[in-house]
C-alpha cells in the first residue's frame, strides 16, 4: 500500500466577495469531514482582491491529509486543488490492479467534466513530425519494463475528426510527443455524419502503449479511455517525485477545464 501525506491548497475565487467566503467555508466544512483520509491541519487565508477583473477575489484553503493513493486521488478529484505538495511517502509500489481501479475512477470523473466543459485532448495539425516507430520485440518491451521502469497497458479511447487516416496519424504523433511508445494500435469507425458540409468521424481507438506513470495518468484525465488495462509489470514501483508529478498534472487538467475548485457533494 501507497500511504501519502499531502498539503492541498484549494482555492475560491469569484466577483461576489461574500459568495467566495461562503464557499471557502463550505470547503473547509466539508475537508474537516472527510472520513476515508486523516486530515492533519486546515488552514483558512484571509480572502484577498486579486487583479483580475473577471475572479476579484479569492480565498485559499490549506488541507495537510494522509491516506493511501486511492483515497488522497479521490479526495484530489472532488477538491480541484490548485497545488498539490507532496510532504512523505510510505511504501513504494502498488499492485496493477489496484493501479486500474484508481485510474477507472479518475477517466470516469473526467469524462464527466470533459461533458459539460470540452475536451482537452485537442491536437494541432502534427502531420509535419515524422511518423514514430510502431511496434517493439519483446527484447526491447523488457529492457523498457525493467530498465526504465515503464509500464505496459492497453487503452480505448473516443476521439473525432474529419477522416480516420487523419486522426490516427495525427493521434499517434501526439502521443509519441507525450512520452509514450507504440507498441500497437487499431481503430473502428462507429459513426460518422455531415455538419454543415463538413464530414465528422467518431472512432473506437485501441492501443497498446509503454509510459512512464506520469504519462498514464495525463493520457487517463485528458482522453477519459472507456478501457484501461495494465499488462505489465504486476507490481509497479512508484517514486515520490513520480506521485508529485502524477498528482499535480491531474489537479492542473482539473482546475484547467473548470477555472475553478470542483466540490461535489459527498453528503
Amino acid at each position: 500500500m501507497v500511504m501519502i501525506t499531502s498539503t492541498f491548497y484549494i482555492e475560491a475565487l469569484g466577483n461576489d466577495k461574500k459568495a467566495v467566503e461562503t464557499s471557502i467555508l463550505e470547503i473547509e466544512r466539508k475537508i474537516k469531514r472527510e472520513k476515508n483520509v486523516e486530515v492533519l491541519e486546515v488552514v483558512r487565508e484571509d480572502i484577498i482582491e486579486t487583479e483580475d477583473p473577471k475572479l476579484k477575489y479569492s480565498a485559499v484553503l490549506e488541507a495537510k491529509i494522509r491516506g493511501d493513493l486511492e483515497n488522497i486521488v479521490d479526495v484530489l478529484l472532488r477538491y480541484g486543488p490548485s497545488i498539490v505538495e507532496i510532504e512523505d511517502v510510505s511504501g513504494n509500489e502498488i499492485h496493477a490492479e489496484k493501479l486500474v481501479k484508481i485510474l477507472a475512477k479518475v477517466s470516469a470523473f473526467m469524462g464527466k467534466l470533459i461533458d459539460a466543459f470540452g475536451s482537452l485532448a485537442a491536437y494541432p495539425d502534427l502531420s509535419k513530425l515524422p511518423r514514430p516507430k510502431i511496434g517493439y520485440s519483446d527484447e526491447e518491451i523488457e529492457e523498457m519494463i525493467i530498465d526504465k521502469g515503464l509500464i505496459r497497458y492497453r487503452l480505448v479511447v473516443e476521439l473525432f475528426g474529419k477522416s480516420q487516416q487523419e486522426i490516427e496519424e495525427n493521434f499517434i504523433r501526439a502521443l509519441s510527443l507525450e512520452g509514450a511508445f507504440i507498441n500497437k494500435f487499431a481503430s473502428k469507425i462507429v459513426n460518422e455524419e455531415d455538419i454543415n458540409g463538413v464530414r465528422r468521424v467518431k472512432l473506437l481507438f485501441a492501443l497498446e502503449l509503454l509510459s512512464n506513470l506520469e504519462t498514464l495518468f495525463i493520457f487517463t484525465a485528458k482522453l477519459s479511455p472507456i478501457a484501461i488495462v495494465i499488462i505489465e509489470p504486476e507490481y509497479i514501483e512508484i517514486t515520490p517525485n513520480e506521485l508529485q508529478n502524477s498528482l499535480s498534472e491531474l489537479a492542473a487538467i482539473i482546475n484547467e477545464l473548470v477555472h475553478r475548485p470542483l466540490i461535489l457533494s459527498s453528503s
